[in-house]
């Protein structure tokens, strides 16, 4: 598993909910004729720094010699919008599939949770170092 650091975990945040939004924009279209349904798209991408790395982005560089090197995960989550105009589902041309959205917006909510879970333990745990400082 990949340990992620508090910037990505707040980036994964932001675009959970903008996946939320627009699970739930598609949602409130489901009868609009010709509306064609959106999705968030970012696990490929994310997987792929993590695991290869694009090296230029993720080298550290050392500023001292006694610094040891290595290299730096991504800070923000890359993601994009995509409209699915591949499909139709009804007789107006509408390709939204009320299932599925459903089954994504309850799949997304258990991982917003876990992040927020994920998050509030890291703050949690830079609060009571301080206070043991004290």
């Amino acid at each position: 598993m990949v340990t992620f650091g508090n910037n990505l975990n707040e980036s994964l945040l932001d675009v959970l909910t903008l996946k939320h939004k627009v699970i739930a924009d598609n949602i409130a279209n489901v009868d609009t004729p010709y509306y064609k349904a959106k999705e968030v798209v970012f696990q490929d991408e994310l997987r792929r720094q993590l695991e290869n790395g694009d090296q230029a982005k993720l080298q550290l560089h050392q500023t001292e010699a006694k610094h040891l090197p290595g290299h730096k995960p991504p800070t923000e989550v890359p993601h994009q919008v995509r409209k699915l105009s591949h499909t139709v589902m009804n007789n107006n041309q509408n390709n939204v599939d009320i299932d599925y959205e459903m089954a994504s917006l309850a799949k997304n909510q258990l991982v917003y949770n876990y992040m927020i879970d994920r998050v509030g333990g890291y703050y949690s745990k830079h609060k009571k170092l301080l206070a043991d400082l004290r």
